[in-house]
């Protein structure tokens, strides 16, 4: 079992392991330059695969949340109705329907659930959030939800029709790699460094083409140290 694997070859081996193991869905990380993190989501062996931009990961030590349920138990998806407004969306929509929703009669699930996955749709983004259900306790019967985590946002780029590959179905044409980000917050930082030399530059020309005037009171100070030394030298 291999849970590593060199991002510039061939990502067709997804497509076998998931074929070994039996896997009709495939769901790989991919981490660039140790701070971008990409998923992609793929239906194995025929497609088709979206890739996301992970934004906005906060996990439940980092934000303290109290929620907590059984792992393995079923997960309730909940979608936004934002979903069935355009095509991508409700590809993907599909997508993360059958990748998250618990196999039919599998061996290891649970008979009851306890937690409920939310996607919603904002900013062009898909916002996921995991939430414990909590039975009531008073006489009223109200069930609630406390957030468990992790939290994240996933930023679509394409959607290919093959698997990990393929013609492109979508392509998000607001999308900003965190390359071209971090290039443009260089240079912005360069423009106001070269802001601050040229004010420098100006400032020295400004002071140099107008000297202050000589002030009698310097004058005054310079006579009478002459004086004093004159007493010394006596």
């Amino acid at each position: 079992k291999d849970s590593k694997l060199d991002t510039k070859s061939d990502r067709g081996v997804l497509n076998e392991a998931a074929d070994m193991k039996s896997c009709s869905s495939v769901v790989f990380f991919e981490v660039r330059k140790k701070k971008d993190l990409y998923i992609w989501m793929s239906k194995s062996p025929a497609g088709p695969s979206v890739k996301f931009l992970v934004q906005n990961v906060h996990t439940m030590a980092e934000l303290k949340l109290s929620g907590n349920h059984l792992k393995g138990s079923r997960p309730v998806l909940s979608f936004d109705k934002a979903f069935d407004g355009q095509p991508h969306l409700q590809l993907v929509k599909e997508m993360l329907g059958q990748i998250f929703t618990t196999p039919r009669r599998h061996h290891k699930s649970k008979p009851f659930f306890d937690h409920v996955l939310s996607f919603s749709v904002a900013d062009d983004r898909i916002w996921m959030r995991n939430y414990q259900v909590v039975a009531a306790v008073d006489k009223r019967g109200e069930t609630s939800l406390v957030e468990v985590g992790p939290r994240m946002c996933l930023n679509p780029i394409k959607i290919f029709d093959g698997s990990f590959g393929g013609a492109a179905l979508y392509e998000n044409a607001a999308y900003v790699s965190p390359n071209a980000v971090r290039s443009a917050m260089r240079k912005q930082l360069g423009a106001r460094y070269k802001q601050k030399v040229v004010k420098r530059v100006a400032h020295k020309a400004h002071v140099a083409a107008n000297p202050l005037p000589r002030s009698a009171v310097d004058e005054v100070f310079r006579g009478g140290s002459d004086i004093e030394d004159d007493e010394d030298s006596e």
